[in-house]
This record gives structure tokens, sequence and C-alpha cells, in this order.
């Protein structure tokens, strides 16, 4: 009975060690998502965290829960043990707390929502992208241009959005065809792509580099192709590939 409690106790000891350990922010890796990358990753990131270590304190919660009665209250003779019909105080815990976890979740997220979502208008925006989806790969217009010149992919050659480096910019997202998702892993986001409807998204993309993107909503046959490259560059540069752009 000793043995069995210290074996329990040192696994409580362990994983609380190993939460409270991670809890800053600092301390916390990327949870596969690179830190800083976008504006979205700033806003959402820490929701991100604690989402993970609720669903940890959940977890180890209830395989302690599990566990108790393997160790503590296994069969010691014939005797049929006492039988509890009900536990008051034990049942309002059970609705209490995963009503608050889930209310304390769905208000951050409704708060995170609501400024990645916030939207200038495409006359105040610093910068104007139409994204255009289709069966299968993507069209890129920078409507910063006066001419607005696009870029077409197809599946066997990706298209590439660029994109200022810490600059504000305002997707308009439509579709040709079927529905498709307009996805960037890196940056945390990710917005539909419908037929006859105009969604809009805005961030700034924080740190160069080139970073893959896709569609995440099956789309038909050769969904799988419908894969683009998002190239975040200097402000310099980026106005240098819209004049050449241009050129073209």
């Amino acid at each position: 009975m000793r043995r069995n409690r210290r074996i329990l106790g040192l696994l409580a000891i362990s994983a609380s060690t190993l939460l409270l350990t991670s809890c800053s922010n600092k301390n916390i890796s990327g949870l596969g998502f690179p830190k800083g990358a976008s504006s979205v990753n700033d806003t959402t990131g820490s929701l991100w965290y604690w989402a993970w270590m609720a669903a940890a304190v959940v977890g180890i919660a209830t395989f302690v829960l599990l566990m108790w009665p393997v160790f503590f209250h296994r069969k010691k003779g014939e005797e049929f043990p006492k039988q509890t019909r009900y536990n008051i105080p034990i049942e309002i815990a059970y609705t209490l707390i995963p009503f608050i976890i889930v209310a304390v979740l769905f208000g951050y997220t409704a708060r995170d929502e609501s400024r990645i979502t916030k939207l200038d208008s495409s006359t105040t925006a610093p910068h104007n992208i139409h994204v255009n989806a289709m069966q299968w790969s993507w069209q890129f217009t920078y409507d910063d241009a006066a001419t607005a010149p696009t870029v077409t992919g197809t599946p066997e050659q990706r298209p590439v959005l660029v994109l200022p480096q810490g600059e504000k910019v305002l997707f308009t997202i439509t579709s040709s065809d079927v529905d498709h998702g307009f996805w960037i892993p890196a940056f945390m986001i990710q917005m539909q792509a419908l037929p006859h409807v105009s969604n809009h998204l805005e961030f700034a993309a924080e740190k160069l580099g080139s970073y893959p993107g896709r569609c995440n909503i099956l789309c038909g046959r050769n969904h799988s192709e419908m894969l683009f490259t998002v190239k975040v560059v200097t402000p310099a540069q980026y106005t240098a590939y819209i004049n050449s752009l241009k050129v073209a």
C-alpha cells in the first residue's frame, strides 16, 4: 500500500513539475508553430499554449482518478464492497470544473478572434492582395500596383506569394470554382475561399523567409497539388518586386 502511494505521488509530482516549469511563454516551444512569424502568432500563441496546458492538466487528473481505484481499491476479500449511490459535492464539482474550463477558453478565443478578424478598409490598408483559388492552383493579384499584376500558378509550378516584412496586408479571398481553403500553417491562419463570396483577412508577416502554403479543404482529385510558397521580404524588396511585375 505504501509503495503504491509513493509511486502515485511521484507521478503526480513529476507531472506537476513538468507543467510548472513550462508555464512561461519564454520556455514553451512553438508546439508546432514558429514563434513570432506573423501578427496572428503574437495574438493566438498564448491561447494555443494554455489550451494545451489545460488539456494536460485535465488528462493528468483523469489518469490519476482512473488509477486510484486500480491501486487502492483492489479486491481484498469476498466481502461485498459498500455501495454509494450518489455524492452531491463530487457531482457538482464534475459539472462545475468543465464548465469553468470551457467558459475561460471560450472567452479568450472570442477575444483573440475579434482581434484577428479586425480589418482596415481597402483604402486605408497599407497593402491589398487578391487571392483567387482555382482547381488546382492559385492566383495572386497585387492591387498595390496601378496595373494590378497577377501571378498565376500551376500544379507543376507553385506560385509565390511575396509579402513585405512587418507591414499589414489586406487579403481579398475568392474562388473560381469550388470551396478551397487559403492556409499558411506557420502563420496560424486560414480562411475559406468560396465561389461567389469575398472573404477578407488582414495580418502582417514578421519574419523573413519562405513558408509553405496549401489548400486545407478537400476540393477534388488534385487537392494535394494546391500548394504555394509565401516569401517574406523587406519592404524595399517588396516594392522592387511589385515594380518588376509592372514591367513584366
